[in-house]
């Protein structure tokens, strides 16, 4: 398992063996919050800061801990309602009913935040994504729960399942817009997570959480989001408030070209709430910067294959690397190329065979599985004659060098 000298830029990396995960939600980032920067707290009771495109944890705080949450499950009934669009199986200019149930529940007789659908109107699809997530409607998030699932118990149960199918095991849905419920349940972490998702799978839709204001029924409302009227670069997601587990948000913004995720729950007031996530972005913008390592589908090292038709195959990533680290720290990275090896012939395509470790001085960040390039088949006799004379004399040395 020797060390392989690989450049990134002017920056020399060493690797030793490689782990990359592609998914969304599998990044592995390395030992907690990025360390070595200015500290900072936070009055919220829980609290994520996460680096959208890498999944670097920037800050947390309870982040793993279970928590109500409130209006904030709306973000997951969005996403089932993205999902369903973008599986085809309905569209924005579709109608979803207004039932009795919805308005008695969610609309204007309820008392609580709601898009003033009238009982009986058939509502496009497209406003009542507005209405869910710019008003918070609660009319809005049980319309969507019926027309998708039939009642919105239905849909709950579809809520966490969907959760389990992105890797939120510790979500539990039990209605679809967020009412108190003592089996209802997440994490801090998890809707982090959530957000990523949504933004990176339905740029699209994601537009809808950006809108200032929106007007239905002759009645204009201001979003929610208190983010969105500050000069940060915010442009969603979603805020959240019950009376047993205080304010919450989920918030995005970007500020030259970095995007930046902020979840902050239990926060004793709606000023506070707003004031904790405008801390928590600014402290990321001013604090953190994003490293571009290896392109989506640039060969990031190679590893021998004994006997194989070719001596090396090359390993890619399933997406481009990325690490966020303390501004001015680039000269401190470091990688190591980790693998059992040399590896054995026949190595298929897509084959993972080892890890990229990247490292900031002495600490490990961020571990990335590598997978081969191409296939490699056996080689012919001489082949494997050579490189058993070769493996022979290594054998021998390495005798040599133990005396």
């Amino acid at each position: 398992m020797g060390a392989i000298v690989i450049s990134l830029s002017r920056t020399t990396l060493i690797f030793r063996q490689p782990i990359f995960l592609a998914t969304v939600l599998c990044l592995c980032w390395l030992g907690g919050p990025a360390h070595g920067v200015e500290t900072i707290q936070t009055t919220a009771q829980q609290a994520v800061l996460m680096d959208e495109q890498s999944g670097t944890i920037l800050y947390e705080k309870n982040a793993r801990s279970l928590m109500l949450p409130a209006s904030l499950a709306k973000l997951m009934t969005a996403e089932v309602l993205f999902h369903e669009i973008k599986e085809g199986r309905f569209s924005l200019d579709q109608e979803f009913v207004i039932s009795e149930n919805a308005w008695r529940k969610g609309g204007a007789p309820s008392g609580g935040s709601t898009m003033f659908a009238v009982i009986h109107s058939h509502v496009r699809i497209a406003d009542l994504i507005s209405g869910l997530v710019v008003l918070s409607g609660n009319d809005a998030a049980i319309a969507i729960a019926e027309g998708v699932a039939g009642t919105e118990q239905a849909f709950a149960e579809l809520m966490t399942r969907r959760a389990r199918e992105l890797g939120l095991n510790a979500s539990v849905f039990k209605n679809a817009s967020g009412a108190d419920d003592p089996e209802q349940h997440t994490t801090a972490l998890e809707l982090a997570l959530l957000a990523r998702h949504i933004i990176q799978t339905y740029p699209d839709l994601y537009k809808f959480f950006g809108q200032k204001e929106f007007t239905w029924n002759k009645l204009r409302q201001l979003n929610r989001n208190p983010l969105l009227t500050m000069d940060i670069g915010a442009d969603g997601l979603k805020t959240g408030n019950l009376e047993e587990s205080g304010f919450g948000l989920v918030g995005s913004a970007v500020q030259n070209g970095e995007r930046l995720i902020v979840v902050i729950n239990g926060a004793p007031t709606g000023k506070d709430r707003a004031n904790e996530g405008r801390k928590l972005l600014e402290f990321g913008f001013r604090s953190f910067e994003g490293q571009d390592l290896f392109p989506e589908g640039a060969v990031v090292a190679s590893a021998n294959v004994y006997g194989g038709e070719k001596s090396t195959v090359d390993l890619r990533a399933q997406g481009p690397i990325r690490v966020v680290t303390q501004r001015g720290a680039r000269e401190k990275l470091s990688a190591k190329l980790i693998y059992d090896g040399p590896l054995v012939p026949p190595v298929s395509a897509g084959t993972r065979v080892g890890i990229l470790r990247v490292s900031e001085g002495e600490a490990p960040i961020l571990d990335v599985p590598l997978f081969a390039a191409e296939s490699v088949g056996k080689g012919g006799l001489t082949r494997q004659a050579e490189d058993a004379l070769l493996e022979a004399g290594g054998n021998a040395v390495r005798r040599l060098l133990k005396r």
